[in-house]
């Protein structure tokens, strides 16, 4: 089971009376705590206006996530204290347990804790389940084969990665194929750094065969004609029952793209050009 819990607008309640005790025990240096107290009360500019700010840290500010995490080490600790198994970021936390009983116990207590630092639990986001059923930074757990735990990208994950491929790879727009990959490669390099945790090999090899289907369909397009695809196919080293097959069915980008094209632009092809793999 897991305790899973969000803080409920976490950055715009951050007591800084609070936050500036907690420093104070680890930073010896007054200068320091008084750019730090000047930082919190900076006003924001909101319509023109400047409003002024008693509690919260900046949103998007470089300095509020280690301000965050400095507010909430005492919450870890005790949690480390109790041997409690947990993963937090920033605001949000799962906390593993063996029972239904022991999660409702665990988030019972996390409450006076995150009450004693004047933070509320977000009731809505919030709950007590099954480790199974609910989703962490966009990963999830599943189990393999000898009861093994695993880390596998959430479905919603998923989806969104899918579409945004989608957007970077479509068929209009007149880019090159050097184009496309250009695009291609901050992308999935900074997901696949993202969500290097998760245990399914089969869900990356799938990507990468979708992946490199949308990008054999995106060439037959570009190349448009009959005569264009039969000349481009056997300049890459294409037979000539290939070339022609693939050649004749110069309309069917999709379908055609999965068939024999695949003996032509390979997995080295798309290699040579500097597609990454997730697999």
């Amino acid at each position: 089971m897991v305790v899973d819990v969000d803080l409920a607008k976490f950055f715009d309640r951050v007591n800084h009376d609070i936050l500036v005790d907690r420093l104070k025990k680890r930073i010896d240096d007054a200068g320091v705590i008084r750019l730090i107290r000047a930082y919190l009360n900076a006003g924001i500019m909101e319509g023109g206006v400047k409003v002024e700010r008693h509690q919260g840290t900046p949103q998007g500010g470089p300095l509020s996530p280690l301000l965050a995490n400095v507010l909430l080490d005492e919450v870890d600790k005790a949690l480390e204290a109790r041997g409690y198994s947990f993963a937090r970021y920033a605001d949000d936390a799962n906390v593993y347990v063996g029972s239904q009983k022991a999660g409702e116990r665990v988030m019972a207590w996390l409450r006076t804790l995150y009450d004693k630092l004047r933070l509320q639990i977000n009731e809505a986001k919030s709950a007590v389940g099954s480790a199974f059923g609910r989703k962490f930074l966009g990963y999830e757990l599943w189990m393999a084969k000898g009861q093994e735990v695993k880390c596998a990208v959430a479905a919603k994950a998923l989806g969104s990665f899918k579409a945004r491929i989608r957007q970077l790879t479509s068929r209009s727009g007149g880019r090159s194929m050097e184009q496309v990959v250009q695009g291609l490669r901050p992308y999935m390099r900074g997901w696949k750094a993202y969500f290097g945790m998760a245990q399914t090999p089969k869900v990356w090899r799938k990507l990468d065969e979708w992946l490199r289907h949308r990008l054999r369909a995106i060439q037959l397009k570009h190349w448009k004609t009959t005569s264009t695809i039969y000349r481009e196919l056997k300049a890459r080293g294409a037979t000539e029952t290939v070339a022609k097959r693939v050649a004749g069915n110069s309309r069917s980008w999709w379908r055609n793209s999965d068939g024999l094209l695949k003996t032509v632009m390979t997995i080295g092809y798309f290699d040579r050009l500097g597609v990454p793999r997730l697999s």
